[in-house]
């Protein structure tokens, strides 16, 4: 059968979207949304994203890795999907929507941009020697770096071997490396090794929402510019005095690539 897809884009991050409100999509097939998903041999993406109804919310967004596996959250998919949603009809410029965890609220601005609210943080956890560790919708490790030391570092082989460290054994971990800005009105610079893609990504939405709560205990202040391989995104929060965090959003471009059929 003939499957159409739309492909999206949040800074870098790119999915295959499928709108499945017909509930057609079989989830279990793990092969096809690898087959899918791969640059070679499939359409190309880090992920797969499908839109399905839901009686209480707008849509559902159901997630899947590059790997085939369904995944936790995803920030940037999340945006994507939302302007997916919108390109559908399905929304106008506001989202109420259920995804792995759990239901998210967004807006989209005339010019696109999406501001997606993350679930709020129950806090971080200071790794020795490691980084600092903290789950936002997806685990992530936050590793901050020396001054000139991001542009040269071998993302994949570092971060592969934090994720598959005996710290987070099975379960992984996602792992962002981190350069604060030279100077107050630089952003903070940011590159990812995601789990389920096994790679470095071009932006990762969860990693950078990671980044910019483990940043606020170094000085950073909420909105937190975040500069990745991809292009910049957005993250405001608030702070509470126990250390969590709520009014979590996660803010930036999610655009329409192209659409397509393909024999499945």
């Amino acid at each position: 059968m003939k499957l159409h897809f739309h492909k999206y884009q949040g800074t870098g991050n790119d999915f295959v979207m499928v709108d499945d409100r017909a509930g057609q999509f079989d989830e279990t097939n793990q092969a096809l949304v690898s087959h899918l998903c791969h640059r070679r041999l499939g359409i190309g993406a880090d992920g797969l994203i499908l839109l399905r109804t839901h009686p209480a919310y707008d849509f559902e967004m159901v997630y899947f890795n590059a790997d085939g596996r369904l995944g936790s959250m995803c920030g940037n998919g999340g945006r994507c999907t939302v302007a997916f949603a919108r390109d559908l009809g399905v929304i106008q410029a506001r989202a109420h929507f259920l995804a792995a965890d759990g239901p998210h609220e967004a807006t989209v601005d005339a010019d696109g941009t999406v501001h997606l609210r993350m679930m709020d943080v129950a806090g971080t956890q200071d790794l020795a020697d490691t980084g600092v560790f903290l789950n936002t919708g997806s685990p992530h490790l936050v590793r901050f770096l020396p001054a000139d030391a991001l542009a040269g570092l071998n993302v994949f082989a570092e971060g592969r071997a934090i994720r598959y460290s005996e710290t987070f054994r099975e379960q992984g971990t996602n792992v962002n490396f981190v350069e604060a800005p030279a100077g107050a009105d630089q952003p903070w610079q940011v590159r990812t090794y995601e789990r389920g893609v096994e790679d470095e990504t071009l932006s990762c939405g969860t990693g950078v929402t990671a980044v910019a709560l483990a940043a606020s205990r170094h000085g950073a202040g909420s909105p937190v510019r975040l500069q990745t391989p991809g292009g910049l995104l957005q993250v405001s929060f608030e702070a509470r005095p126990d250390g969590s965090f709520s009014e979590v959003h996660l803010s930036g471009p999610a655009l329409r690539v192209f659409e397509g059929s393909v024999e499945v």
